[in-house]
């Protein structure tokens, strides 16, 4: 084997790729987006908001052998919506080498559950009635549309052409990124039932579509990625705070990186796990969390 096959510009290789990202315009997609286009992918940011999506577009700064970054608009919870993306992707391109699932939102928060002050915490009742009143169906039921169901509907709207994508290089196989959250791999709630099991519910997703796709032979990996803390319209906020990274891991010990992840962290998660360094990797999720999860309880 030469040892020029090893080189970063063969096993890193994006060029001609052809990516989607959810959720790409803003905070985790937009890190993602711009870290697939600078290395050489064509990435389609898709979004709600065409003039978010443009304005991020607009501000990307093509260098040498960078790729480009066009803006989308889908709605993930409207099926019409993403039938309509999938059909100008297939115009337009005729494949699909990589998607990457990030589009999602917090849900129903209940902030006194962490403060044992409150009067909420006066007894088994009276917090089990706050829950219960702060909370409801639609919220629930909102959450996981977003964050969980949303996946497996855009997945299998673009799984054709994710296929295709897997035929005109070889060894090289499509990747599917769920972007999950280590709230969906820990045992705490951080004020948020909802948010936290949709997001396990991302992380078992994963596991199915991987293990299923192969079974049925379709050419298509599934990876995860589960994010501590980031900078994203969810946090951003709070992360200017003192201590603003460990009042968003709202964990049980402080986060051991003392900090949180980079732009650069993130996207280079996914360019292994979508560039041909990662193709021997299919069905894994990986926490990329600055310790957190090392010191937290965790369910892995």
């Amino acid at each position: 084997m030469a040892s020029s096959s090893f080189s970063l510009e063969n096993i890193f290789d994006l060029k001609g790729r052809v990516a989607l990202v959810t959720g790409g315009g803003t905070g985790i997609g937009w890190m993602i987006a711009e870290g697939l286009a600078t290395n050489g992918a064509k990435v389609y940011i898709a979004g709600r908001r065409k003039e978010v999506l443009e304005k991020a577009a607009a501000s990307f700064k093509k260098g040498p052998g960078s790729g480009s970054i066009t803006p989308i608009v889908m709605d993930t919870t409207d099926r019409q919506s993403i039938s309509t993306a999938q059909k100008e992707i297939q115009t337009e391109e005729g494949r699909l080498h990589i998607l990457v699932n990030n589009a999602g939102q917090v849900g129903p928060v209940s902030p006194f559950f962490n403060n044992m002050d409150a009067p909420e915490h006066q007894s088994a009742e009276t917090l089990g009635r706050a829950l219960f009143e702060n909370e409801s169906f639609e919220e629930w039921g909102n959450i996981y549309k977003i964050n969980s169901a949303s996946i497996f509907f855009v997945t299998t709207a673009f799984l054709g052409l994710l296929a295709k994508g897997s035929e005109d290089k070889a060894g090289y196989t499509s990747c599917v990124v769920n972007i999950s959250s280590i709230s969906g791999l820990m045992k705490l709630a951080q004020n948020h039932f909802g948010y936290n099991s949709s997001k396990a519910a991302v992380a078992h997703l994963t596991k199915l579509m991987a293990t299923e796709f192969a079974l049925k032979k379709i050419p298509v990996r599934v990876c995860g990625v589960a994010p501590g803390v980031y900078a994203s319209q969810m946090t951003v906020d709070r992360l200017t705070e003192a201590g603003g990274v460990d009042k968003v891991g709202l964990g049980l010990l402080p986060v051991p990186a003392g900090r949180a992840g980079t732009a650069e962290e993130m996207a280079g998660t996914v360019i292994y796990l979508v560039s041909p360094a990662g193709c021997y990797t299919n069905g894994q999720e990986i926490a990329v969390d600055g310790g957190y999860l090392a010191v937290n309880p965790s369910r892995v």
